[in-house]
């Protein structure tokens, strides 16, 4: 039975625990917070798990919350204009329905799922001195903690690094109380507002600790109207701060969650991050070399939605090169060849997310105007946040772009 130590207990970490311990490899887990301080903590993320990655949590029976998550149908996009009105508006469908889990909820269930099945599970909060000598004990060390002292062991790969710095400040609620859009009664949607030159809005069904929920993240350029969270409020003013600008910026959205109030005191998020690209090995000083996966090893930016997907796929790509690897080990040459096999698809999501981060090419303002009047389009660009490698062949060249366009036309 091999000895596998995984470092985080986020999206990732868990999966591949849990899923390797149903193969019956002896998995070690080291949580920096039991169950319970996880349910009491600070909301960690905005999260939208989409029809693929949810494929691969049913797969391996982790789809616990399916009976009770709001079945998200749609994605919508609205594009502010000049006047304060929607220059642009529509919305798409998925393949399958989406769904939000707070990870509050998610992360400390699967944990005790995975101590109830047997695993060890070390409470912990893991510095590089700690793991320099725990990794000599095991097989193979996973590092799936995308943040704190334990990234640095991980080198940037400038050549699939494009950012050096935060390219938005970001802002995230937890919220009770919010109506459909006037447009789509009743409908269950994602929907991605973006106001030119000052930043986005996404709202999200969700499921958190007292039922269900929306999902209110704001993505600020830096020093504008957005980026207004620095000093940190306590949860009711950080709302007030939100629908202040959702007033001014996106009326349409203030007209549905004017109401709203937040869950609960920790239900609020503020933060920013760079965008980057790493490489799978790190060498500790007593030269063990342990692995890197999910966000430690490519950080997009949230605006398309990606990170708890590719954290399923990044744990799926992992777990099938664990089980084709044998009784061989689990050296520098494998992890490398493993993380390629995971880059294949983590290139379309890290060029998607970029692309979205910048001003919009003529030809992506070109997709997105014609979805409003064409479903066949908004459906096509709806399943490339759902699966960005399929938009490898018609969105991020210009010439591609218009050939498809014109073939629908």
């Amino acid at each position: 039975m091999r000895k596998i130590l995984i470092v985080g207990s986020g999206q990732s970490g868990l999966q591949l625990a849990l899923t390797l311990q149903r193969h019956g490899y002896d998995v070690t887990m080291m949580s920096a917070r039991t169950p319970d301080e996880i349910r009491a903590s600070r909301v960690m993320s905005t999260q939208c798990m989409f029809d693929e990655a949810l494929k691969i949590e049913r797969k391996h029976e982790l789809n616990l919350w399916d009976d009770v998550a709001p079945r998200i149908t749609h994605q919508g996009v609205s594009v502010a204009g000049p006047d304060g009105e929607r220059a642009l508006n529509f919305a798409g469908a998925w393949p399958g329905p989406a769904q939000s889990i707070d990870q509050r909820v998610k992360m400390a269930t699967w944990l005790e799922l995975f101590e109830e099945r047997g695993g060890k599970v070390v409470i912990h909060g893991v510095t590089t001195a700690d793991l320099n000598s725990l990794a000599g004990m095991y097989e193979l060390t996973i590092v799936a903690a995308g943040k704190g002292e334990l990234v640095g062991l991980f080198d940037r790969d400038d050549s699939r690094s494009v950012f050096t710095k935060p390219q938005r400040a970001l802002s995230v609620s937890y919220v009770h109380g919010a109506q459909s859009r006037r447009e789509r009664p009743g409908a269950i949607d994602v929907w991605l507002n973006i106001v030119p030159g000052i930043g986005e809005n996404i709202n999200i069904p969700g499921y958190t600790l007292s039922g269900p929920c929306d999902i209110v993240y704001m993505s600020g350029h830096h020093g504008g109207p957005f980026d207004a969270f620095g000093d940190r409020p306590d949860a009711e003013e950080h709302w007030a701060r939100q629908l202040d600008r959702m007033k001014k910026h996106l009326p349409w959205e203030y007209e549905r969650f004017q109401h709203a109030t937040v869950t609960d005191s920790r239900g609020t998020l503020v933060g920013g991050y760079t965008p980057v690209v790493r490489k799978p090995a790190g060498e500790l000083p007593s030269g063990h070399i342990v692995m890197g996966m999910a966000d430690v090893v490519v950080a997009n930016d949230p605006i398309t939605g990606q990170g708890s997907n590719n954290a399923a796929r990044c744990a799926e790509y992992y777990l099938q090169g664990i089980l084709s690897r044998g009784e061989l080990p689990f050296d520098k040459e494998w992890m490398h060849r493993t993380f390629e096999t995971y880059w294949e698809h983590a290139q379309y999501v890290t060029r998607f997310t970029n692309t979205m981060l910048g001003p919009p090419p003529e030809h992506v303002m070109a997709i997105l105007g014609t979805a409003v009047t064409n479903q066949a389009v908004a459906d096509r660009f709806t399943n490339g946040v759902n699966d960005p490698s399929s938009l490898a062949d018609w969105f991020f060249e210009p010439e591609q772009a218009m050939a498809y366009l014109n073939s629908v036309a």
